[in-house]
């Protein structure tokens, strides 16, 4: 199995990521022509339940999977690779089938509960079963990522979405007819078979690359004696602190769509209108915010292992160092789609979903999500300290606030007032991260660069604004104006990023920055 650099296993993942994030932003805009924003809300409302199944049968086992496997790969220990992954696959393949067997044992019961809109019952039971399919899939990915082979995940992503798209695209058209709720379902099945296939290509790449690694124990002689006892021990050791996290996501995941119609039946709103309200917000808006972060997380999976090394060396100033290139690249990627998001706001949501209604919301959210851009690399410096905990108890004290939040703004202004509470909890997190990693290690940060971006960030506003309202004025079509006028903006910023020497060819990529970094604290 050849094994990629770490540079170069970085550059594949983030080319993927773009990759499959390109495919499944344009087909959730055929999605959302099709669907509408009530058929959207339908799928936002069914889909948050799967991860707390996922959840709780994964156990955090990718992260210690990958961890173990490298190091049993160093000692060249084939043996207890093969022991890893096969106590794992046991763990999750049990698990997952029994969670799955529940949900949909009890899926009545789970939609009553859940589901305030009960249309979307079909959709929750047609995603049900993907279940087993990811957290094998997870645990396969692990490994591979362990043992450094990033091509692998990389092209099982692609595939996975390639055929999640057509297989989605087609039963959405063919069940519409039927009723949106039908289509809805279809749009799961979907993302089922896209698994099924993701999963197909891992299994078969494992097996192609096991062939000459001379190994031929079936899963149980991994299992017997304390061999199997003490790997599941280490794999609990590292798997359960990282579970509790993302239980505590999956569980307001599965609550916010109630959450949110809740509030927003307290505000006046009626079922129909609120299912589409809060379509509009998670499924037009968000995933335009979202789209730039793709870049931030593939930076924070290589900083948690950077950040680790150098700790394990006691290399302080290594850590400031790799902290203030993460925090530099979120800020180059957040300025300008920040900036995009706001001016653009209705035209984008007009062109891209003919949905002129989702602009404003787009336009709320967007300035405090620049803030979001630096939340996944605090988060992973945070993980590269050893601080797991950490991350854990602010996550839940930000969802603890932000769910209160939504409730009581939503329930007051509606809509708005929903957006306001999603702004406060991404306030809230950053924050917390930012502080808990000030009084560990101390934080250097150049408020001169924040400054400067700033300037640049108005120049591209400026000039944006101003070649979209003469591209309107001369009558050019709305794509090209939008287009031009975006290209206008970026190169107004990089410009000015250029003139207020905030980049140059010699640094700006490079650690550090002026002014001297803080040394670590005692």
């Amino acid at each position: 199995m050849q094994k990629q650099s770490f540079v170069r296993g970085t550059f594949i993942l983030t080319a993927a990521s773009l990759t499959t994030r390109i495919l499944g932003f344009v087909s959730g805009i055929f999605l959302a022509r099709s669907l509408g924003a009530e058929g959207i809300g339908l799928l936002m409302m069914a889909h948050p339940l799967v991860p707390l199944v996922i959840t709780l049968t994964e156990l955090g086992l990718p992260v210690a999977i990958s961890k173990l496997v490298a190091e049993a790969d160093v000692k060249g220990d084939k043996l207890k690779e093969k022991r890893i992954l096969a106590v794992s696959l046991v763990i999750t393949g049990t698990l997952s089938i029994i969670l799955t067997l529940l949900a949909l044992l009890g899926s009545k019961y789970i939609a009553a509960l859940f589901l305030t809109d009960q249309r979307a019952y079909y959709a929750m039971l047609a995603i049900t079963p993907i279940a087993p399919i990811v957290a094998i899939s997870a645990v396969l990915k692990g490994y591979f990522r362990g043992k450094q082979h990033m091509m692998s995940i990389a092209l099982s992503d692609v595939f996975e979405h390639i055929a999640h798209i057509a297989c989605m695209l087609a039963l959405v058209q063919l069940l519409l007819p039927y009723g949106i709720e039908y289509a809805a379902a279809g749009a799961m099945v979907g993302a089922v078979v896209g698994e099924g296939v993701g999963l197909l290509y891992l299994v078969t790449k494992y097996k192609w690359n096991g062939r000459n690694d001379g190994l031929r124990q079936k899963a149980s002689e991994h299992l017997r004696h304390g061999n199997g006892k003490r790997t599941f021990a280490e794999l609990m050791r590292m798997g359960l602190p990282t579970t509790g996290l993302g239980f505590v996501h999956s569980i307001y995941s599965a609550f916010q769509p109630m959450l949110i119609t809740k509030s927003l039946a307290l505000f006046g709103l009626g079922t129909a209108m609120a299912t589409k309200q809060y379509g509009l917000l998670v499924g037009y808006a968000f995933p335009l915010l979202v789209f730039p972060s793709f870049i931030t997380h593939s930076l924070s999976t290589a900083l948690i292992p950077a950040v680790s090394e150098a700790m394990a060396n006691r290399n302080g100033m290594d850590v400031h160092r790799r902290m203030d290139q993460a925090m530099r690249i979120a800020l180059f990627v957040g300025a300008p789609a920040t900036v995009i998001l706001y001016i653009w706001a209705t035209p984008l949501t007009t062109l891209l979903y003919n949905a002129p209604e989702a602009g404003p919301l787009l336009r709320l959210l967007a300035p405090v999500f620049f803030l979001h851009y630096f939340e996944a690399p605090l988060h992973a410096v945070l993980l590269g300290l050893g601080k797991a905990g950490t991350t854990m108890w602010n996550y839940i004290a930000m969802t603890i606030m932000k769910a209160a939040a939504i409730y009581f703004m939503g329930s007051q202004f509606g809509i708005t007032g929903v957006v306001l509470g999603m702004n406060f909890g991404i306030c809230f997190i950053t924050l917390l991260n930012f502080f808990s990693i000030s009084s560990l290690i101390g934080f250097y940060l150049d408020l001169r660069r924040f400054v400067k971006v700033a300037l640049c960030m108005a120049a591209m506003a400026f000039a944006g604004q101003s070649a979209y309202s003469y591209a309107q004025h001369i009558g050019m079509q709305p794509l090209w104006s939008l287009l031009g006028s975006i290209g206008i903006a970026l190169a107004a910023f990089l410009l000015s990023l250029v003139l207020t020497n905030t980049i140059n060819g010699r640094n700006v990529l490079r650690f550090g920055g002026p002014g001297g970094i803080v040394t670590l604290r005692k």
